[in-house]
């Protein structure tokens, strides 16, 4: 389903009934909704809320930015290395707002905000920003933007960066695969027959590359953020798998260090990744603070 949120066009998809707590997901750096398993869903439906994911700006079915152009992530790079300000299509502040924007089209006044990856850092923001709509937080396999923690292996940021030579399905699924493969959770591979499906229903849903650079360029942009996180007063659980060679176990240490009262849930066996196996433990985890009173 389509909705108008934050002035732009944004896909979404709502499972469980209207009046239960809601918990908005926020998805990764180029990752459609659909990266969301359908058993995490039906699972968090089971234990009695309303799970809402959508499609971030610029992946799946939502607003494409393509009239900003494709930005130039080295110089990106140089300019903050500078100590500059660079200029970019949007911010992860922007997508903050979207996942506002969106509670406030759908009506809902407060939500459990979860996020993985890229998804984790955008609400973070989003905790912080608008704390009178935040029920609790829960960041999964994410960071502060501190610099100083470990940052990926030189396999995963290559796994996940070099795009695939050509756009016919064998060179999607072989890349898919690969990138799975480096970053996955070790202790939990996908199944091979499971992880080829639901690459190639992703590419036939939406192919948008251009959208992935343009996001990188908002988590370059997007700085340290451990002073504004630091403002965080809704209870909050960091869940990081302890071998995740994209966002090393640090970014999770750094972020739950970050926000005062947070929870830290390390797994052992867990890459940059949701197995199925793990959703009752990290809901399980979810959980804990979202039983908690929310801050006035």
């Amino acid at each position: 389903m389509k909705i108008q949120a934050n002035g732009i066009e944004l896909e979404y998809e709502s499972h469980g009934p209207d009046g239960a707590p809601v918990v908005l997901l926020i998805m990764g750096l180029g990752a459609q909704l659909t990266l969301w398993p359908i058993q995490f869903v039906e699972d968090l439906v089971a234990r009695g809320y309303r799970a809402i994911r959508f499609d971030n700006r610029d992946v799946g079915l939502s607003a494409k930015f393509d009239a900003a152009g494709i930005p130039n992530l080295m110089q990106i790079a140089a300019t903050l290395f500078a100590g500059l300000k660079p200029s970019v299509p949007y911010t992860l502040d922007d997508m903050a707002a979207d996942a506002k924007g969106l509670l406030d089209a759908l009506g809902i006044e407060r939500a459990h905000i979860l996020g993985g990856s890229m998804g984790g850092m955008i609400a973070q923001i989003f905790a912080a920003t608008y704390p009178e709509r935040t029920l609790s937080l829960t960041s999964i396999m994410s960071t502060t933007g501190n610099p100083a923690v470990p940052q990926a292996s030189a396999a995963a940021m290559a796994a996940l960066t070099t795009r695939p030579t050509s756009t016919d399905l064998d060179a999607i699924l072989a890349h898919g695969i690969n990138v799975a493969r480096v970053i996955g959770s070790p202790a939990y591979p996908a199944d091979a027959e499971l992880l080829r499906q639901r690459i190639q229903r992703d590419f036939e849903r939406s192919f948008h590359p251009a959208g992935f650079t343009r996001q990188m360029a908002a988590i370059y942009a997007g700085g340290d953020r451990r002073k504004l996180i630091a403002t965080i007063a809704a209870p909050t659980m960091v869940i990081h798998g302890v071998d995740d060679p994209l966002v090393p176990v640090e970014g999770g240490r750094d972020t739950a260090a970050a926000i005062p009262g947070a929870k830290l849930r390390e797994i052992p066996g867990m890459g940059h990744d949701i197995p199925v196996a793990l959703i009752p433990t990290i809901l399980d985890a979810f959980e804990e603070v979202a039983r908690e009173p929310a801050a006035a």
